[in-house]
């Protein structure tokens, strides 16, 4: 399928408009043409034959008559063997692999985020030991194990082993055809051939695709929590004990000591893997966290802490629009975790400045105010338009029910597990 072009009609802050021809989808991701760099930006609103866009860079020098190019495709994370020890801004773009390609550029420029320089989430040129665990003629579904491969601590020994699984996407049952035989493969080589219903071979590769706005469910039913969380903590585990699977949020001024309850839980919480998602806080704290957690001794392994721990920096100095993001990709990374049978200690520091990255996209929509200040932009579905005389060509819709007047605000802080 062809995908849409646009041009823009009109500049709000970080948000364009764009008349678009062709079919477009709400949360569709397309890029910002200016000379030779290309702007990040995601579908907020469609409105006929145009749609509102809100720029996950600064929207300087774009102007109208701009051309928009889009992608038919949702913003996503990478998943796969990679992700551990990683530090991600809120695109899930490696921000040691950025400042090393904007270093290239100029000696200066490494020390400052580059607009329209974007990554992958996962190394391509590492090369992972894949171990097979799945048998030929098996069947299996979305989200089964088919082998697992050694990352860091994750190497069947100290932990369990980063398991592979059947992508996510695929729906309905598969017979397994054939397994590459144990040995090393980077992220985008096959290790998998399966075979759908209708006879068709589907290749698998260790790494996969999800969008960060579509809640990952591949399970039969969800489970009440009925464990508590250790935090070692106890205050916590006395007085406000923590459901393994619930949330908890922890209140405060500033200079009350929340970000140093959040590490020390990070720490000795009897869980396997932490992400932990730095959302608008102000610079200096981030910093603090990046080198604070590498020094600390992770008592379950006697390692570094950092060697089971994603951190998504997002801080006040970076763009708006990716705060908000920050904190989706920060889930999506740990529902990743959790199908593989992991407990993961996900944290959101801080969700009020979460709010505000989601309250930018109404203000500069233009929206009223809901009873609680503005309404972010949380609907997850993937409206249909388009003004092409063919209606057969446009999209498929993937609506999502659950929609809200009032705005969603995530707890601080979460944990989940299988």
């Amino acid at each position: 399928m062809a995908t849409a072009t646009g041009k823009i009609v009109a500049v709000n802050g970080n948000m364009i408009t764009v008349a678009f021809t062709g079919a477009v989808a709400q949360n569709e991701v397309g890029y910002a043409v200016l000379g030779d760099k290309k702007l990040m930006a995601e579908i907020v609103r469609v409105r006929g034959t145009r749609c509102d866009m809100q720029v996950f860079d600064s929207t300087t020098d774009l102007m109208v008559d701009g051309e928009v190019e889009f992608t038919g495709e949702l913003l996503a994370a990478e998943l796969g063997p990679g992700m551990l020890a990683q530090v991600y801004d809120g695109l899930q773009n490696p921000l040691e692999d950025l400042a090393e390609a904007a270093g290239k550029i100029s000696k200066d420029a490494g020390f400052f985020l580059q607009r329209g320089m974007y990554m992958p989430g996962l190394p391509r040129d590492v090369k992972w030991d894949w171990h097979p665990t799945a048998e030929p003629g098996s069947r299996v579904t979305a989200g089964e194990e088919l082998g697992w491969a050694t990352e860091g601590i994750f190497d069947g020994k100290t932990m369990p082993g980063h398991k592979i699984m059947v992508p996510f996407a695929m729906r309905g049952v598969y017979t397994v055809k054939s397994l590459a035989p144990a040995g090393d493969y980077t992220v985008t080589e096959d290790i998998a051939v399966l075979t759908d219903a209708d006879g068709n071979d589907v290749t698998v590769q260790m790494m996969q695709r999800w969008p960060v706005k579509v809640p990952i469910k591949c399970c039969a039913e969800r489970l009440a929590p009925t464990e508590t969380l250790e935090t070692s903590v106890r205050t916590i585990d006395t007085f406000l004990p923590v459901a393994v699977g619930g949330t908890y949020c922890i209140p405060g001024p500033f200079g009350a000591g929340k970000t140093v309850l959040q590490q020390t839980t990070a720490r000795y919480a009897k869980v396997d893997v932490v992400i932990s998602a730095a959302c608008g806080e102000r610079a200096g704290e981030v910093v603090e966290t990046l080198k604070e957690f590498p020094e600390i001794i992770d008592p379950k392994t006697g390692q570094s802490l950092m060697k089971r721990t994603i951190i998504i920096c997002n801080t006040s100095s970076m763009p708006v629009a990716s705060r908000e993001a920050s904190v989706y990709t920060a889930v999506t990374l740990a529902e990743y975790f959790r199908q593989m049978g992991l407990n993961v200690l996900v944290l959101a520091d801080s969700t009020s400045r979460w709010a505000q990255g989601c309250a930018n996209s109404p203000d500069g929509l233009r929206r009223f105010p809901a009873k609680r200040r503005s309404r972010p932009i949380l609907n997850l579905e993937s409206q249909r338009s388009t003004n092409a005389p063919d209606a057969s060509s446009s999209k498929t819709a993937q609506p999502d029910p659950s929609r809200s007047e009032e705005p969603y605000l995530p707890p601080a802080a979460t944990s989940t597990n299988q």
